[in-house]
């Protein structure tokens, strides 16, 4: 269970991102985080694996209180937290390979890592789980070469090497098509549904919302307006989290 308390995150020059968010995650739901640009989402999940510093709140999970983590616990922390961010963050001149054990750095030694140097098992696991989403042939292709979509895969490929219990996954899709789009979230609903992974997805659009997520969570300048199943989200409650001039389309 990942357990938020009164979460806050207030930016430099009083901008209040979050305000006051609590709710509770059970372990292996597939949870998707709705709202406007700028409502609080992508805050939300970096500051659960303290990609971002709460401003104040608590963020409890597997007995830890991970607001309040030390830099060592923290380590610990993050190598159970897959991140899969809606730009990549793929280091373009590395191979498909070397980006997706980028997934193990926390579990290797450091000195190993800097010279690409991983465990004949990690090697393995890396090409299996390139397989399992498709471009185990795109390999030894360095990650530039890839397209959008293809460069996801690899994103989450690499977090499956950290043997997550939780995947963060900010706004995956939001720069791929539709087509594209529905593909990426199999992947994610793949591994949520055979792994028993906790999956918490930001995304805009509410089709996908209703085809993929067990339950939804809308924000609002930084407000939780919502907390339910996606077809509990009728026209009223979508102006409140949209907005009165909102139009809905999915």
């Amino acid at each position: 269970m990942l357990s938020i308390k009164n979460l806050t995150k207030i930016y430099d020059g009083g901008v209040k991102a979050l305000n006051d968010v609590s709710f509770d995650v059970p372990q292996g739901e597939f949870l998707a985080v709705i709202g406007l640009s700028g409502s609080g989402k992508s805050t939300l999940l970096r500051c659960i694996n303290r990609l971002i510093e709460p401003t104040d709140g608590d963020i409890f999970w597997e007995g830890m209180n991970i607001a309040k983590a030390n830099d060592d616990e923290l380590r610990l922390v993050r190598r159970r937290i897959g991140m899969v961010f809606q730009h990549f963050n793929l280091v373009h001149r590395s191979s498909v390979l070397t980006n997706v054990l980028s997934g193990r750095l926390g579990y290797v030694n450091p000195a190993m890592s800097v010279f690409n140097r991983f465990p004949k098992s990690d090697i393995e696991n890396a090409m299996k789980q390139l397989e399992r989403v498709g471009i185990a042939d795109k390999a030894h292709h360095r990650a530039d070469e890839l397209s959008g979509g293809q460069q996801q895969r690899v994103g989450i490929a690499r977090a499956m090497m950290q043997n997550p219990a939780i995947i963060l996954a900010d706004e995956p899709v939001a720069s791929l098509d539709p087509v594209l789009a529905h593909s990426i979230m199999q992947y994610l609903e793949k591994i949520n549904k055979e792994d028993g992974v906790t999956v918490l997805c930001s995304l805009h659009f509410l089709d996908l919302v209703h085809r993929y997520a067990d339950r939804v969570v809308a924000l609002n300048n930084g407000q939780l307006m919502f907390d339910g199943k996606p077809d509990e989200i009728d026209d009223e409650k979508f102006k409140e989290i949209y907005g009165r001039e909102a139009e809905r389309v999915g």
